[in-house]
């Protein structure tokens, strides 16, 4: 019994107790930090989550105000002039085998370097005679938001670092863009749908697309689609192109 109330009395050694209050430490340290992470992440899906609702509301206040102007001359017996296209959809559907330097150049400018590559375009002048040369080379025309939307969602990569990376989350589209204040899909999105101020960094983020062939395949590649082949400007057909 003496032995064993001598033993009680023996404290641990100085280095065991230290351990101990630095593990406490550690543990306390780690879950603030785990609280603040927390925090911050509801914080930033609630503002997603608010920002994609503005945005929803806004699609929508701009689809009421075109049905509106068309029913208005319509009524008016007026032809109603549909406003001028911002946005470009740029599909790669021929090789460059024998092609000329200057549309060859003109496709790796857009970063069309593959068959069946696709990318956004802005529209301008420099734009559209870049469009003209490689005319026959390409299929492009005016995406709507749900082609957009689904290009970006389904197909999306984006170019983190020189790597080619899949946009998982969120979190890779904030470690690239969140200094230019897009912090999300629905941001991205909105940015390349409006051509936004940031369309150029926003696109250049974004990988190529890569598409497969269309089921059925292609009608006739070396003829313009006025003339009966799939080349050229099809307009708002290029979100039916995509589809397929």
């Amino acid at each position: 019994t003496r032995m064993a109330e001598a033993a009680k009395k023996v404290e641990k050694p100085v280095s065991i107790q230290q351990k101990g209050e630095r593990n406490a430490a550690l543990r306390e340290k780690k879950n603030r930090i785990y609280v603040k992470k927390t925090k911050l992440r509801k914080e930033r899906r609630r503002e997603i989550t608010k920002r994609a609702e503005k945005y929803e509301r806004e699609y929508a206040s701009q689809e009421r105000a075109l049905i509106r102007q068309r029913r208005t001359a319509k009524n008016a017996g007026y032809f109603y002039r549909e406003p001028e296209a911002k946005l470009a959809l740029v599909i790669r559907i021929r090789g460059i085998a024998g092609v000329h330097p200057k549309p060859k150049k003109a496709l790796q400018l857009l970063r069309l370097r593959q068959i069946n590559n696709a990318t956004f375009v802005r529209i301008n002048k420099a734009s559209l005679n870049m469009l003209k040369i490689i005319g026959p080379y390409v299929a492009w025309g005016y995406p709507n938001l749900k082609t957009i939307r689904e290009l970006i969602y389904k197909r999306g990569y984006a170019k983190v670092g020189g790597q080619r990376v899949k946009i998982t989350s969120n979190d890779v589209v904030q470690k690239s863009l969140g200094r230019l204040d897009i912090l999300c899909m629905e941001d991205l999105i909105h940015e390349i749908h409006t051509v936004g101020p940031n369309f150029k960094k926003a696109n250049k983020f974004l990988w190529p697309f890569k598409l497969s062939n269309p089921r059925g395949g292609f009608q006739t590649k070396i003829h313009h689609f006025n003339e009966g082949g799939d080349a050229g400007n099809r307009e708002e057909l290029i979100n039916k192109l995509v589809r397929r």
